[in-house]
C-alpha cells in the first residue's frame, strides 16, 4: 500500500487547525466576561425598573468580577432604551433589563416600535415578579372586591381607575378587570404613580392597581383601603387578603415582572453563562432581602423559559389593549 505523506501532513494540519479553533472558543467562553458589561435600562433613574435593574447588576459584577455600568436611556415609553439595546453588538458586553411594558404591552399600543421583540431580543432569565394590589379611596364605601363590582354597575362611568400612565401594567390591570367583570370604569392617567396615588388618596379617583412598594405605607396607615392582590396567591404582608380570582373573578392575574435580555445573536456558551449568573443571583441573600422588601420575588428560569412568558404575556396584553382600544400617546 502507498501512502500519500503529503495527505497525512494535510491532514495533520486541518484537524491541528480544527483543535486550535476548538481550544480558541473554549477559552473565549471561560474568559467571559474579560471586560465591564454595560446593562441598559430604558427608563430613568429612580423609576422601579431602574432600581430593580441596578439591584441585579450590583449582583452580576460581584459575582463575576467585572463592572455593570447602568445606562439608562429613558424616553418613549422604553423604546429609546430597547432600540439602542436592540442594535447593539450581540456578545453579552451590552445586556439590558425590562419588564411587561416593554417587552408585552407596547408592541399591540404602538405597532411601529422601532425594534421587534422576537427579532432583536434574545432572552437570558427572568430576574423578579411581583403582583399588585387594589386599592380604593378610604370614601368608597366598599369593602371587597364584590362590593366594587356591584357600585361599578349600579353606577356605571362614575368610578375611576388612576395610573402612572397609558399603557402602564396600572392601566392595563383596570383595562383587565373591566373586562371580565363587565363593569364601565374610567383611566385617569397621570405622569407618575406617586401623583396618582395621591389623588385616590384625596378621593379624587376611587381607585388603582399599584405595586406593594407603590401603596402599602398608604394601606398600613389607614389612607388607602387594599381589597385584594392581582397575583395567583396572598401576600406575606398582607395574608388576610384576598387574590382578586378568589374574590369572584376567576382567571384575573396580573403580575408585574422583569428580567435580563440580551441582542439577538449571543453565542450561546455567552448566554448561558449569563444565565448561569443570574440562577446565582436570585438566591442572594441580599437580592432575597430586598426584594421581600419590596413585597416582590426573586426569580429565575432558563432563557426559552423566559422567551415563553414574554410571549404569553404578549398575547394576553394584545387581547387587553383590543378590548380598550388603547392609543398610543
Amino acid at each position: 500500500m502507498t501512502i500519500d505523506v503529503r495527505s497525512l501532513f494535510s491532514a495533520f494540519a486541518v484537524g491541528t487547525s480544527l483543535a486550535a479553533g476548538t481550544g480558541a472558543a473554549w477559552s473565549a467562553a471561560a474568559e467571559f466576561p474579560a471586560k465591564p458589561i454595560r446593562l441598559i435600562i430604558p427608563f430613568a433613574a429612580g423609576s422601579a425598573t431602574d432600581v430593580s435593574a441596578r439591584l441585579f447588576g450590583t449582583e452580576l459584577a460581584k459575582q463575576m468580577g467585572q463592572q455593570v455600568v447602568a445606562d439608562n436611556r429613558a424616553g418613549a415609553g422604553g423604546a429609546i432604551g430597547m432600540q439602542a439595546l436592540a442594535t447593539s453588538a450581540a456578545d453579552g458586553y451590552v445586556i439590558g433589563y425590562a419588564g411587561p411594558g416593554p417587552l408585552a404591552i407596547n408592541p399591540a399600543i404602538t405597532p411601529s416600535l422601532p425594534y421587534n421583540v422576537a427579532r432583536d431580543f434574545q432572552p437570558v432569565s427572568q430576574a423578579v415578579e411581583a403582583a399588585l394590589l387594589v386599592a380604593v379611596t378610604t370614601a368608597l364605601p366598599v369593602k371587597d372586591i364584590k362590593g366594587l363590582i356591584a357600585i361599578a354597575r349600579k353606577r356605571p362611568g362614575e368610578l375611576s381607575n388612576a395610573s402612572a400612565g397609558t399603557g402602564t401594567i396600572g392601566h392595563l390591570a383596570g383595562e383587565y378587570f373591566k373586562m371580565l367583570t363587565n363593569t364601565n370604569i374610567l383611566h385617569v392617567p397621570y405622569k407618575g404613580g406617586a401623583q396618582a396615588t395621591a389623588d385616590v388618596m384625596a378621593g379624587h379617583v376611587q381607585m388603582l392597581f399599584d405595586p406593594l412598594t407603590g401603596v402599602g405605607v398608604h394601606i398600613q396607615s389607614g389612607r388607602l383601603r387594599a381589597l385584594a392582590v392581582t397575583g395567583p396567591k396572598r401576600l406575606a404582608a398582607f395574608p388576610n387578603l384576598p387574590t382578586v380570582a378568589e374574590s369572584g373573578v376567576p382567571g384575573f392575574e396580573v403580575m408585574t415582572w422583569g428580567g435580563i435580555l440580551a441582542p439577538a445573536g449571543i453565542p450561546r456558551n455567552v448566554l448561558d453563562r449569563l444565565n448561569a449568573e443570574m440562577q446565582r443571583a436570585v438566591r442572594s441573600p441580599v437580592i432575597i432581602e430586598r426584594y421581600g422588601a419590596l413585597g416582590a420575588t426573586p426569580v429565575a428560569g432558563t432563557p426559552e423559559q423566559f422567551a415563553e412568558l414574554i410571549r404569553s404575556e404578549t398575547a394576553k396584553w394584545a387581547k387587553v389593549v383590543k378590548f380598550a382600544q388603547v392609543q398610543p400617546n
